[in-house]
């Protein structure tokens, strides 16, 4: 009975149709276009579809109604979630435009502009509110998604992330400084399509060549593992870099006529 019970318990999506939902974003997975549908926050839980701060917002296109636990980029923790060793736990690859696609050179603040220029000489487009690639967080609107995002939220992630670890490792600031930064404009890539509600750990990729940056349709670029992994062998991207946040849900691919 508690097995049953457990079985129905578990949350699963249908298949994904346009518009997608306020808890649904877009992936990449086995050259494939996928959804991921979100059943509860990172880690600090609260339904999409809740309204907990009362103030006419449900959860999913409100992420001031969460609490702020520091998600860092650059270390990695021993378990996940449920407690299992994190080397049990699926990878989920967050791409991130690292070029300035459109040269505008803009940032979400003039100083957080300027921070990234004396970091990195540049104002990557992952963190341009108005990126010169499409991403698939924030949510872009419609037709593709129901709730359009703001720059540096997505539905049911942090708002921000501290980069320090890798900074610090680069030898742009000192060990051990925090440099919290709005979570950057980014696309999703899993090994594999269709998945049950599961946790996954955040791996960070940072894409330095304009060129292979995936389309909407996930028609060309990085659509798969095998991709990323021949881009990263060619420099056309960094190497794996952990995180100690994780996400919540399940991924179905679209239809073809879903595209």
């Amino acid at each position: 009975m508690l097995m049953l019970a457990a079985v129905m318990a578990t949350p699963v999506a249908a298949q994904p149709t346009r518009p997608i939902k306020a808890n649904q974003t877009d992936a990449y997975g086995d050259d494939r276009l996928l959804a991921f549908t979100y059943f509860m926050n990172f880690q600090c839980v609260h339904e999409p579809f809740a309204d907990l701060d009362h103030d006419g917002l449900v959860a999913a296109v409100d992420p001031d109604e969460f609490q702020s636990p520091r998600c860092v980029v650059g270390t990695q923790p021993r378990i996940d979630p449920t407690g299992n060793p994190i080397s049990n736990t699926e990878p989920l690859y967050v791409i991130v435009p690292f070029f300035d696609a459109d040269g505008d050179g803009e940032a979400a603040t003039p100083g957080l502009r300027d921070a990234l220029r004396g970091l990195f000489g540049f104002v990557p487009d992952a963190f341009d509110p108005t990126p010169g690639v499409p991403v698939q967080c924030p949510e872009p609107g419609l037709p593709l998604t129901r709730h359009k995002g703001d720059f540096g939220t997505c539905t049911m992630h942090p708002t921000t992330l501290d980069l320090g670890p890798v900074l610090g490792q680069l030898g742009a600031v000192p060990a051990g400084t925090a440099v919290q930064v709005p979570t950057p404009n980014h696309s999703h890539i899993i090994d594999g399509a269709n998945f049950g509600a599961i946790w996954w750990r955040i791996v960070v990729v940072l894409v330095t060549d304009q060129a292979i940056w995936p389309d909407v349709n996930g028609t060309r670029g990085l659509t798969s593992v095998d991709a990323l992994r021949a881009a990263q062998a060619r420099g056309q991207a960094s190497g794996d870099i952990p995180s100690n946040f994780f996400l919540f849900f399940d991924s179905r691919k679209f239809s073809h006529s879903g595209h």
